[in-house]
């Protein structure tokens, strides 16, 4: 069931990163163009900073879950089961404990900025929403990194 729920979530999230894609492009092309008519888009570089941090969080849990991150092989392919078992846990654990701190650090940060009221100093956006928002892209890779311990540990993988 946890497992089913991450993936909903994990999927949204991918579309949503999708959305912000297209509209990093748009909003890139745009820019181009008026450009060249002496009326660029303001804002762009906050925005482009803004959706890439966002991309990046919301397709985390999504890669992992995939197994589409790099990894080194050489040895880790050549030990018995027994001990790849414990390094996955081990791994998966140390993990788990840095991007669950991260987003705890990141949504700390997020209500520092809120009760300062700081903006962004173009479009004079909250910073905010996106520092909360990246924090939850990351908290579910940990929740996902927490289920895979649990899985592996029960061996249920």
């Amino acid at each position: 069931m946890i497992r089913y729920i991450l993936n909903k979530i994990n999927k949204f999230q991918v579309l949503l990163g999708g959305v912000f894609l297209m509209v990093m492009v748009f909003l890139t092309g745009a820019n181009i163009l008026f450009r060249e008519f002496g009326l660029p888009v303001r804002g762009t570089y906050e925005l482009m900073g803004f959706f890439g941090a966002l991309i990046f969080a919301f397709s985390l849990a999504f890669s992992h879950e995939r197994k589409e991150h790099l990894y080194v092989n050489i040895v880790y392919d050549r030990l018995p089961d027994f001990f790849k078992r414990i390094l996955s846990v081990i791994n998966k654990g140390v993990c788990m404990a840095f991007f669950g701190m991260l987003s705890f650090q990141l949504v700390k940060k997020a209500f520092v900025l809120k009760d300062v009221g700081e903006l962004s100093e173009t479009l004079r956006l909250p910073y905010y929403p996106f520092i909360l928002a990246t924090a939850f892209g990351v908290f579910i890779l940990a929740v996902l990194l927490l289920h895979e311990v649990i899985e592996k540990i029960g061996g249920r993988e």
